[in-house]
């Protein structure tokens, strides 16, 4: 047993290393990179124009945005950062990850249901560390939308979220 914790230390070292990094690096170049994708107003159709007969599509209620994603130096890994915006009352269902979720709030309140904890709700500036594998939901609790910055360290090959019924 001694062992295996010798062989994990270096994994752990090397993961809250390149979190640090990957962190400081995203703080100058997330506001940069991010892409806000705010709805515009669509003016309701006239029955003599030539769009009356068509639906319009409602706008995503979760819409997500790779900034980036990198190699670790630990074999078999990666970093993912995503921003995440969801629509007032949007739920991410029950969902886990094949790694550590790191998130920091942009705007707006969300709240987080992790298996086996109390709900937590937070603000613009609020973070939380979600461990490799945890069932989670999350909801926008406001009237506005609501914006995540998620640092994902996590296997690569399994898919980033899994659903959990």
């Amino acid at each position: 047993m001694p062992e295996r914790r010798r062989q994990t230390r270096p994994l752990v070292a090397s993961v809250a290393a390149a979190v640090g990094i990957f962190l400081a690096a995203s703080a100058a170049g997330a506001q940069a990179n991010a892409r806000v994708v705010t709805p515009t107003p669509t003016p309701a159709p006239t029955p003599t124009s030539p769009t009356a007969a068509r639906p319009v599509a409602p706008a995503p209620a979760i819409a997500r945005t790779d900034l980036q994603r990198h190699d670790l130096s630990t074999a078999g890994h990666e970093a993912i950062q995503t921003r995440v915006d969801f629509a007032p009352g949007a739920v991410a269902p029950r969902h886990r990850h094949p790694g550590e979720e790191i998130v920091f709030i942009l705007r707006g309140s969300l709240e987080y249901r992790l298996d086996g904890q109390p709900p937590v709700t937070l603000s613009p500036g609020g973070t939380l560390f979600i461990p490799a594998g945890t069932v989670h939901a999350v909801r926008n609790v406001g009237t506005t939308v609501a914006s995540e910055l998620a640092t994902y360290i996590v296997e690569k090959g399994p898919p980033l979220i899994t659903l959990v019924p």
